[in-house]
């Protein structure tokens, strides 16, 4: 007979997602280090939004400070698993943790960080977190660019507004230019995609220019 413990160690993505939708369905808080352990591991996406929507099916007051917890373990992907799933369970009082995690050494925890942080942030702290991530602007890829225009977007106009009026006044050409793509953001939150087109474009664009110089 397979037990839950084998069904979600199942090679196969199908098996592993329906065992922890029984988990979540149930919502027994004795799943929790099982739940959270698999965040560490799962490969599949889909498997990991339903360990989310299970670990949230759980009382928040066991599934907070353990969460908290993960933000500290090896494993990029317990980490970012953690913030994302923190910010559906939406308790302001881990923002202080979820900051830390800002500058985070993987590239993907780091953005995660960024969408928790911007959701999680307490009124008092949203500008401080505005320039904290504005700081980041002009570097990294179209993926990175994207998540933390995005970011800054959800503080809204009136936090982020100012920032970037500043970023763009003092910092180069890459920062005046993703300072535009977030101001579009800003202005029209569903210009998300048609930003990563264009940028795949202009990246595509400047490619070519530098193989033609050299």
């Amino acid at each position: 007979m397979t037990t839950t413990a084998d069904a979600l160690t199942d090679p196969r993505s199908s098996v592993r997602l329906r065992a922890v939708m029984a988990l979540g369905t149930a919502a027994d808080p004795a799943d929790l280090e099982l739940l959270l352990e698999r965040c560490a591991v799962d490969p599949d996406l889909q498997v990991r939004e339903a360990l989310t929507w299970s670990l949230v099916r759980l009382p928040a007051e066991l599934t907070v400070p353990r969460l908290v917890e993960q933000l500290h373990r090896p494993e990029a992907q317990a980490r970012s698993q953690a913030l994302h799933t923190l910010s559906k369970i939406r308790d302001a009082s881990v923002y202080p943790a979820v900051a830390d995690a800002l500058g985070d050494p993987d590239p993907g925890v780091a953005r995660t960080a960024w969408r928790a942080a911007a959701l999680l942030a307490p009124e008092s702290e949203r500008p401080a977190l505005a320039r904290r991530l504005a700081r980041e602007l002009g570097s990294g890829d179209r993926e990175r660019r994207l998540a933390l225009s995005r970011a800054l977007a959800s503080l809204g106009p009136e936090v982020a507004g100012p920032v970037l009026t500043e970023a763009a006044e003092r910092r180069g050409d890459a920062v005046r230019e993703h300072v535009a793509d977030t101001e579009r953001l800003l202005a029209d939150p569903d210009a998300g995609s048609a930003l990563a087109v264009e940028r795949a474009r202009r990246e595509m664009a400047l490619g070519r220019g530098k193989r033609a110089s050299g």
